[in-house]
């Protein structure tokens, strides 16, 4: 329930109101930008909110109890406000979504927070897109915790797992020579590493229209003297053949990729000898099953 001051209820009960509605987004790099849907800029809070370059929403949905609702922004994609290479880089996930009712004579002191929630999936459509946003208590029923399962649930390279992705073994540095495609690639540098070196891995860019930005390799691969590498998202940027990069190892999280490549079983994070589902639909009476309850591993 919101609770509205005497001098606001007021205007509201008034025979004409002046009302808008305000939105204002805070990235997760910290960049904070406003909008309107008013036809001049309206300026509280210290943030200043824009003009017809703004957002428009669907219907709120709230729920009872802790089901999640939510509701739907949508608006165009425009060098001055909101633009598709951003869209593209994700800068807008998970970002943080406030929307307003004010009273554009005086927004300063007549505006009430409506709702918050966080963007969730961005959609592109003809030349603007359109936003998902989830409400706070949609985290309620995110997982969280560990998984009992048998890969490892830890990043190559993080705290848990201690691999140093700084050896040289791990970390290549390649050029672009070649663009087959909006997400594979032709490139130079990586010729001393084995194929799959950098299956899974993180691949940043160093130069060109993505320098910073990074992405997931699906596979690299060495076929006829030529060394490829295909990523599982197309950059947000053009890439062109001179574009640089700094790629590291990737892993298939399994127990004997960190055996045998890694030697780091001490630091595995996950649960490899976990009966599978043929074992526990095996008939007792089979040949060689253990049915004491010994371990089945020494």
């Amino acid at each position: 329930m919101k609770t509205l001051s005497p001098d606001f209820a007021a205007r509201l009960d008034g025979p004409a109101t002046t009302l808008a509605t305000c939105f204002r987004l805070t990235r997760a790099d910290g960049t904070v930008m406003g909008f309107t849907d008013h036809d001049r800029p309206l300026v509280f809070a210290g943030t200043t909110y824009d003009a017809a370059t703004g957002l428009a929403t669907s219907e709120a949905v709230a729920n009872a109890g802790f089901a999640v609702g939510g509701l739907e922004v949508s608006g165009a994609l425009s060098s001055a406000a909101i633009n598709e290479a951003d869209v593209e880089a994700g800068l807008y996930d998970g970002a943080r979504l406030e929307v307003f009712l004010v009273d554009w004579t005086d927004p300063e002191t007549f505006h009430l927070a409506l709702s918050t929630g966080t963007i969730g999936e961005v959609i592109r459509t003809d030349g603007g897109f359109r936003a998902e946003v989830r409400a706070l208590s949609a985290v309620l029923g995110e997982a969280s915790g560990r998984l009992y399962q048998h890969r490892c649930d830890a990043d190559l390279g993080d705290a848990r797992c201690r691999i140093d992705l700084t050896q040289p073994s791990r970390r290549g540095t390649g050029t672009v020579t070649a663009e087959r495609g909006d997400r594979s690639l032709t490139v130079s540098g990586l010729d001393g590493f084995a194929s799959g070196t950098f299956d899974g891995g993180r691949l940043v860019w160093a130069s060109g229209a993505n320098a910073g930005r990074a992405t997931e390799v699906k596979r690299h691969a060495i076929a006829g003297g030529a060394v490829a590498v295909d990523l599982w998202q197309a950059a947000a940027g053009p890439v062109a053949a001179g574009d640089t990069f700094t790629v590291t190892a990737g892993c298939d999280k399994r127990f004997e990729t960190c055996r045998d490549r890694f030697a780091n079983t001490a630091n595995f994070r996950g649960f490899p000898h976990i009966p599978g589902t043929d074992f526990l639909v095996a008939s007792a009476a089979a040949a060689g099953q253990l049915t004491d309850g010994a371990a089945l591993i020494a």
